[in-house]
């Protein structure tokens, strides 16, 4: 059954989900799992070491076995990794059992907040050299490009470009809010 206060937070990687999920939980007053943190903790190593030893199929694997283990929760803001949704058992699971909200940056922007990061091996050279800004860019565009419709079947979407952390997660609580209590009466009506 369908948890509206299960939020899943999706995006690229760098549009703010893992610094707006927790202060969105507490504004909330839900807990807080990041993903990807909850899969390292499950494997006993980082997402780096999972990609450079067992490969993306594998840990795309223990993201699906992790996210099942999740969605029988509510009341929880769940930070997924940027990817999740190209699986689509991933997303029917996330889809059947919460709330998506879609934290929506531009490629520029998400360049200029990841292109010093070093622990996103989809930014990395096949060499696991790091990338120039404009092969960030480039790559960046192009996943964003492959996975927007995945992110545009969200329930809630919000920009976050240019918006200061608590203005976003102001109007996030908001939006949640609303959809959550809309959603209850809808659910009331069809019971």
């Amino acid at each position: 059954m369908k948890q509206h206060s299960l939020i899943f937070l999706t995006g690229f990687s760098g549009s703010g989900k893992s610094t707006i999920g927790p202060l969105l939980a507490n504004s909330l007053g839900f807990e807080f799992i990041d993903l990807d943190k909850a899969i390292e903790q499950a494997a006993g190593k980082s997402i780096n070491r999972i990609f450079a030893e067992e490969g993306e199929t594998a840990f795309r694997e223990l993201e699906l076995q992790t996210l099942e283990a999740i969605a029988e929760k509510h009341d929880l803001v769940v930070s997924l990794g940027g990817g999740v949704l190209e699986n689509d058992r991933c997303l029917n699971l996330i889809r059947a059992g919460g709330t998506l909200v879609y934290l929506k940056s531009s490629p520029e922007v998400l360049t200029m907040r990841l292109q010093h990061k070093t622990d996103r091996p989809l930014l990395k050279a096949d060499d696991g050299s790091r990338l120039k800004r404009e092969e960030i860019h480039d790559r960046i565009s192009g996943l964003l490009a492959k996975r927007e419709p995945r992110y545009q079947k969200a329930d809630l979407v919000v920009v976050t470009d240019s918006k200061k952390i608590g203005s976003t997660v102001e109007e996030l609580t908001r939006k949640i809010e609303r959809f959550i209590r809309k959603a209850a009466r809808n659910q009331k009506k069809e019971n």
